[in-house]
């Protein structure tokens, strides 16, 4: 790992240097702890032939600890001050940068390609940049992500939780993920008002026979209205409360569970099930139109423009 990791004196002096003043609308929370940068490279289970995917770089201080332990780093970068003076501060060959926003990038943008995800991700975005980096980047074996803590617990979650939901089970569907531990607010310039959460997680194949869209579909449908049984919830993707009932049951789930309750594979079955009913399942018109470039991207009614705001769950 390289050593000259950057401190609080660094990260001012280098922001000042460079007219940069953090914005919250790009969410940027510069890390500036050499201990925390350390625990997050050690943490992430990193080897010398990976190659890493960084995503909101910033100043370079987790990138100085990236490119001294893989084989090479690819660092986005959507702030084009940033992008272009990080070569400048993290000195080395195995360093690309791509000034670009994460939520369009494609696999072909990346040569080598990335086999780990490592990032401090801004939080008004971290949920949808996993799912989309996921979807499109099949070389990632794992990775480790910080983000709010809340929506970390959210990330990790099994069912039965009370904050397990979209992001849940939309991560499970690509990975099994873990907490790896929290971080508190002091090592970041300027110090957010919330803690924030490791989050890892490994790639597996995802549940046999299911297309993933369709799959989403139905968690979306399940999660707009989350209080309700699947049987109401599910009512109107499926066509109707009665084919919904038929779908479920086809399923082996019961049309009185919600969908807190489900497994992801539970949520492949039902999709499963609804292409060999008559009905079959559909998107109603609210869920057309937030589908965005192919990818359902509803999320539940506590997630307000991608940010967490933390209400009350209770059935």
């Amino acid at each position: 790992m390289a050593d000259a990791l950057l401190g609080p004196a660094e990260i001012r002096e280098l922001a000042a240097r460079l007219g940069v003043t953090p914005t919250k609308k790009l969410g940027q929370n510069f890390l500036h702890d050499p201990n925390t940068i350390r625990r997050i490279v050690t943490a992430a289970g990193l080897t010398a032939d990976d190659v890493a995917l960084e995503v909101g770089p910033g100043l370079g201080s987790l990138t100085l600890g990236l490119v001294g332990a893989v084989r090479h780093v690819h660092a986005i970068e959507i702030d084009p001050r940033l992008a272009a003076a990080l070569p400048g501060t993290v000195t080395a060959a195995h360093l690309t940068v791509h000034n670009a926003d994460a939520m369009h990038v494609r696999g072909a943008d990346f040569d080598p390609p990335p086999t780990m995800l490592v990032a401090n991700l801004p939080y008004n975005v971290a949920v949808p940049v996993v799912l989309h980096l996921l979807a499109e980047l099949p070389t990632l074996r794992g990775g480790l992500v910080m983000v709010q803590k809340e929506v970390a617990d959210r990330l990790v979650a099994g069912p039965g939780s009370k904050v397990y939901g979209v992001p849940s089970v939309k991560l499970a569907w690509y990975a099994h993920a873990r907490s790896a531990g929290k971080v508190p607010p002091a090592v970041f310039w300027p110090v957010p008002n919330v803690d924030s959460g490791l989050v890892a997680f490994t790639r597996h194949d995802p549940p046999a026979g299911a297309d993933r869209r369709e799959v989403f579909a139905v968690v979306d449908a399940a999660f707009a209205q989350r209080r309700k049984t699947l049987r109401a919830a599910l009512s109107g993707w499926a066509g109707g409360a009665a084919q919904a009932e038929n779908v479920l049951v086809a399923a082996g789930v019961s049309p009185q569970a919600r969908g807190e309750s489900l497994t992801v594979e539970q949520f492949a079955a039902i999709a499963a099930a609804a292409k060999l009913s008559p009905s079959g399942g559909k998107l109603s018109p609210s869920e057309r139109h937030r589908r965005r470039g192919g990818l359902v991207t509803t999320e539940e009614p506590e997630f307000v423009n991608n940010e967490l705001q933390i209400g009350d769950d209770t059935p």
